[in-house]
């Protein structure tokens, strides 16, 4: 980092180097226009018994080393003022932007939620409770549902039996059918079922019908029971998990605030020392003056006698 002649409370302010840079460049341009202007020779022509000059002679003054010098010092003294202006201005920027380093402080990472769906279980349909019974079970139900299944459909209103039972008692007791010309002949009819017969025989299958749909019944209550149960047991295994996942990350959750609190505090501790800090170093570099050098001193004196008292 370049060195500068800045001091504390002891030199030129920033406004008096500003108005002496500014007539330090006055100066130095006069010089240059006065050198700038010199020539070589001059110019005239008579014209009707009058000399009238073309180009007026300009030559170097006799003091021109001295002229240069001055105006090379004026220069110089220039730059001086005008770096020392940038740098104090520089220096204010830097502590006024100046941020606090909050490196050290250790913000806390976001939990690691627990998913309530990990480990959850979906609810079973019948086939569960089905895959439960055992294998006698299982064939006893075919078998049960087979016998209910065909006896109720021989028993039934459009079944077989039925049938016979509601057709004996309207069978005629003869009918006669044509043979030949006209002439009738009778039909033999012979009845080989008695009404009470088939009475017994629907009222042997109707039991057996209800045993084996009681049966029937049993099982398929057994499996709904055996369905709800299960379901029942995985509402409640998913409901701990959520009511775990919900504890689990209330407790995270509070140490992941507790942890941020923390390191908030911190942090602001640290902007506070830090601006107490900023504070000052700004006063620090506003108190800043310029020392001039003794070399640039002279010309400093010169000017520094025309600015107003307020300078």
């Amino acid at each position: 980092m370049r060195k500068y002649s800045l001091v504390p409370n002891k030199g030129l302010s920033l406004s008096q180097a500003t108005s002496i840079s500014n007539l330090c460049h006055q100066s130095a341009t006069e010089i240059a226009s006065q050198l700038i202007a010199v020539n070589n020779l001059k110019k005239s022509v008579k014209v009707e018994g009058e000399r009238k000059d073309l180009v007026t002679a300009k030559p170097l003054p006799n003091n021109v080393a001295e002229l240069l010098k001055r105006k090379a010092s004026l220069h110089a003294c220039q730059a001086f003022l005008m770096e020392n202006v940038k740098a104090k201005d520089n220096m204010l920027k830097a502590a006024r932007i100046a941020s606090p380093d909050l490196s050290e402080v250790e913000y806390p990472v976001k939990p690691d939620f627990v998913n309530p769906a990990d480990g959850s279980l979906a609810e079973v349909t019948e086939e569960f409770g089905w895959e439960q019974l055992t294998t006698a079970e299982l064939n006893e139900y075919y078998e049960a549902e087979a016998f209910a299944a065909h006896i109720g459909q021989f028993i039934h209103q459009d079944g077989i039996l039925t049938g016979l039972r509601n057709e004996l008692p309207n069978i005629p007791a003869i009918e006669w059918m044509v043979i030949k010309d006209g002439v009738k002949s009778p039909i033999e009819i012979t009845v080989h079922h008695k009404a009470e017969d088939l009475l017994k025989i629907h009222n042997e299958l109707a039991t057996a019908h209800r045993e084996y749909e009681q049966r029937v019944n049993y099982f398929k209550a057994k499996v709904k029971n055996l369905t709800t149960t299960e379901n029942a047991r995985i509402a409640k295994h998913n409901a701990d998990l959520q009511n775990a996942a919900a504890k689990t990350n209330n407790d995270l959750q509070a140490e992941h605030e507790t942890a941020m609190k923390k390191a908030n505090e911190q942090a602001n501790d640290i902007r506070v020392e830090f601006e107490k800090a900023r504070q000052a170093r700004i006063a620090e570099v506003a108190a800043m003056r310029i020392n001039v050098d003794p070399r640039f001193q002279a010309i400093v004196d010169e000017f520094l006698t025309k600015l107003p008292e307020q300078e």
